[in-house]
């Protein structure tokens, strides 16, 4: 049940990367499209961001308190119950986070230029709302935090390597 328990570091450094990795895949295609105003439904291009947020399907629902003890509830003829010998429970690994992409419908800079095709009747174009400067830092923060990440799964895996040479 150590190694089992051990897993888990595994799963959420796994989990982290991929979430910096889809921050880092979509403040890419922001930098790229930065200075495009008109995109296939003839609007300038939005930022996109990722928002990440804790999965709804928590423990919480799952314990009680019983004294000064947290209990797994079993009141349904179908749960297993951990007493019984014959059952042997591994441990679940859920991600505990939803991500989510959205669009940043925020406005973008108006421009006056009066030969541009897009030009509105007074000669302003609506440029997209993604500010470069803000996007590199995030992309310096999401690579920081992808890095962090490969360290702690490396540390992890380091640690089940050592347990089984015991």
């Amino acid at each position: 049940m150590k190694v089992l328990s051990s897993l888990f570091g595994l799963g959420i450094s796994s989990r982290g990367m991929s979430i910096q990795r889809k921050k880092m895949e979509l403040i890419s295609q922001n930098i790229a499209n930065a200075d495009s105003v008109r995109t296939a439904d003839g609007k300038p291009y939005q930022r996109k961001t990722l928002d990440v947020k804790e999965n709804q399907s928590s423990f919480a629902a799952k314990l009680s308190i019983e004294g000064q003890m947290l209990k797994l509830n079993t009141n349904h003829s179908n749960h297993l119950s951990a007493q019984n010998p014959n059952v042997v429970l591994l441990p679940e690994i859920q991600s505990g986070v939803e991500m989510k992409e959205t669009v940043d419908n925020k406005p973008g800079e108006l421009i006056y230029m009066p030969e541009h095709p897009d030009a509105d009747e007074k000669g302003y174009v609506q440029m997209s709302n993604v500010n470069v400067l803000n996007e590199m830092v995030d992309m310096i923060a999401a690579t920081r935090s992808y890095e962090a990440n490969l360290t702690a799964l490396n540390s992890s895996k380091q640690m089940i390597k050592d347990s089984l040479e015991i």
